[in-house]
């Protein structure tokens, strides 16, 4: 297993991508911290882990909130002993609009999860990591994050700066043993876009060169390399898994 006597921290992984890469990294042999603000879900997601003969613990934090991202570590910590690797997949949406539509709530809404949120993470994160002889760490990107994103400005922007995180985090820290990187998805059949009327998903699947929509569980296997001693020499990469989509 790869991750064996390892410890893993993933954010939002009440359901969708976050639970994929939950149930794959516990598969994979690690401890898992599942963190996320809806209880009955990441309870849920620790049922899962734990009927399956892994090893979960649930904590709730809001990623925007200093004091609660700090506490993970020591959770993580207090639970299983270490805490060797972290997923940052928390993040939120607006719905579509013109840039002079967009209401500056929404906007500092989005900002304050899908930025400010990775951004406290990887500050937590890194300090334990730094004294702790090395770790690894995922951002959760997109390829909003890597191209134009029209009447997603929020969105877009924030996952730009994930984007801009990764790699400046990577870099400032690659002596230190800690490596850094991100999966950027495309569109992925998760409850949101399962649940949108036939003809948008139709249009959202036409857009992609394989024809389909992605799995959660192709970002977890993303997700679970990027964190292996496989990838020991990849650092500062930001990984489009998005059926061809941003070529």
């Amino acid at each position: 297993m790869l991750f064996n006597h390892k410890t893993a921290l993933v954010t939002a992984a009440g359901a969708g991508i976050g639970r994929a890469i939950a149930l794959r990294l516990a598969t994979e042999g690690a401890a898992v911290v599942v963190s996320d603000i809806n209880d009955a879900a990441g309870a849920e997601t620790v049922g899962l882990i734990t009927a399956a003969g892994g090893k979960a613990a649930y904590m709730h934090a809001d990623v925007s909130q200093s004091a609660d991202v700090a506490a993970l570590t020591a959770f993580a910590l207090d639970t299983f002993g270490s805490l060797d690797l972290a997923v940052n997949n928390a993040g939120i949406g607006a719905m579509p609009q013109r840039v002079e539509e967009v209401a500056d709530t929404d906007w500092d809404r989005v900002m304050n999860v899908t930025l400010r949120g990775t951004f406290l993470a990887l500050k937590a994160q890194i300090a334990h990591f730094r004294t702790h002889g090395g770790g690894a760490v995922v951002n959760i990107a997109s390829v909003a994050g890597l191209s134009a994103t029209p009447q997603l400005t929020p969105y877009g922007a924030a996952k730009h700066g994930v984007v801009s995180l990764t790699r400046s985090v990577a870099l400032e820290n690659a002596e230190h043993g800690i490596r850094v990187n991100a999966v950027a998805p495309g569109a992925i059949e998760t409850a949101a876009l399962a649940s949108l009327p036939a003809q948008a998903k139709a249009g959202y699947t036409a857009e992609v060169p394989l024809k389909r929509l992605g799995q959660p569980e192709e970002i977890a296997n993303a997700v679970s390399w990027l964190l292996s001693d496989e990838a020991s020499f990849v650092t500062g990469v930001i990984l489009p898994v998005d059926g061809g989509t941003s070529a």
